[in-house]
């Protein structure tokens, strides 16, 4: 009895915590195949006076997603760069080598996600939830 009390607290303090996620995810979608690109290095910057300072790196999973970067996000701008040389449907030809996504966090409260929609020739982003 006492073994079932203590599972019932734990998962009761479980469920009264609020719910962890990064603040700032990513996901590439091969707009081409449908399919979520795999093996994109991508690299999390903050700017820093004049320039950037790398916070995170990631390589996109099976699914095309970085779940997170392990930051706490602060009020700032961010970059996203995106290294598409990697990404075996395009290769080291890829007419966007780079794709680089800047955004400002105001909120530091809500998740960002930053998902970027690629092709042989375009790409597109937004914030997603």
């Amino acid at each position: 009895m006492k073994t079932l009390l203590t599972a019932c607290t734990a998962v009761t303090l479980l469920a009264a915590a609020p719910a962890l996620a990064e603040d700032i995810s990513t996901h590439v979608l091969d707009i081409s195949t449908g399919m979520g690109g795999t093996g994109i290095p991508v690299t999390l910057e903050m700017r820093s006076g004049d320039g950037w300072e790398q916070i995170g790196t990631g390589t996109t999973q099976d699914n095309g997603r970085v779940e997170g970067f392990d930051i706490t996000t602060e009020a700032a701008t961010y970059r996203l760069v995106f290294d598409m040389t990697a990404y075996d449907d395009f290769g080291p030809d890829a007419f966007f080598p780079e794709i680089d996504v800047t955004f400002a966090v105001s909120d530091t409260d809500r998740h960002h996600h930053v998902p970027v929609l690629v092709s042989a020739y375009g790409y597109s982003t937004y914030l997603g939830n």
